[in-house]
């Protein structure tokens, strides 16, 4: 399985390029650059920044979000998609099935807000992309190849709740995110990886 397709930007952005590129939630875009999808988990700025989606725009770039983003990225997007968890979408030939993502003992992120996580497939591999979330019940019938996850705290899991995650899904490559921006550090993506073993890879 190659990760070099995988660059990440920082926070909860990851660009993976194949036969599509795709970008997760945008933040400090520093480049232009061209993305045939934008997945967008929830309406949070540090997730939903129309500043950071036009740097990334082509004359075919879809995004796919919550709902709760779909009016205002209609402004500036050529195309849209809103989904809420279950709900599923064919985009430029990328299978995307929303999932749960919420907060159990935090009130960042409410389960009744319908924000999203996201399986996709892209040439074959499959990856989930979770928002911001705790560790929930819906993650026993989450299914990848390469899993990202939340280790920063305060707003989502933490590094040891991002590890028993990662055991409950069993995906082949665990990657940690949503650190060394707003909230966590390094030391967290670490902690991460001893937690996880073999399966754990820190992107740059």
């Amino acid at each position: 399985m190659n990760l070099e397709n995988i660059v990440f930007i920082g926070h909860a952005t990851f660009k993976i390029v194949g036969s599509k590129v795709v970008y997760t939630d945008p933040f400090k875009i520093k480049n232009q650059d061209k993305s045939d999808i934008i997945l967008i988990t929830h309406s949070h700025f540090d997730h939903c920044s129309p500043d950071d989606i036009t740097k990334l725009l082509g004359d075919d770039t879809t995004t796919v979000c919550s709902k709760d983003c779909v009016e205002k990225l209609k402004k500036i997007v050529p195309h849209v998609i809103g989904l809420e968890p279950y709900d599923e979408a064919n985009v430029q030939g990328v299978h995307i099935k929303a999932v749960p993502a919420y907060n159990i003992n935090k009130e960042f992120h409410p389960k009744s807000n319908k924000w999203n996580g996201y399986i996709f497939t892209l040439d074959g591999t499959s990856y989930y992309l979770p928002g911001d979330t705790d560790l929930i019940p819906e993650m026993k019938d989450i299914k990848a190849d390469i899993a990202f996850f939340p280790v920063g705290g305060t707003y989502t899991m933490d590094a040891e709740e991002a590890a028993e995650a990662a055991k409950i899904i069993g995906p082949k490559v665990a990657i940690p995110m949503h650190y060394g921006s707003i909230v966590g550090s390094n030391n967290d993506a670490e902690k991460f990886l001893k937690l996880v073993g073999d399966i754990g890879h820190i992107i740059n």
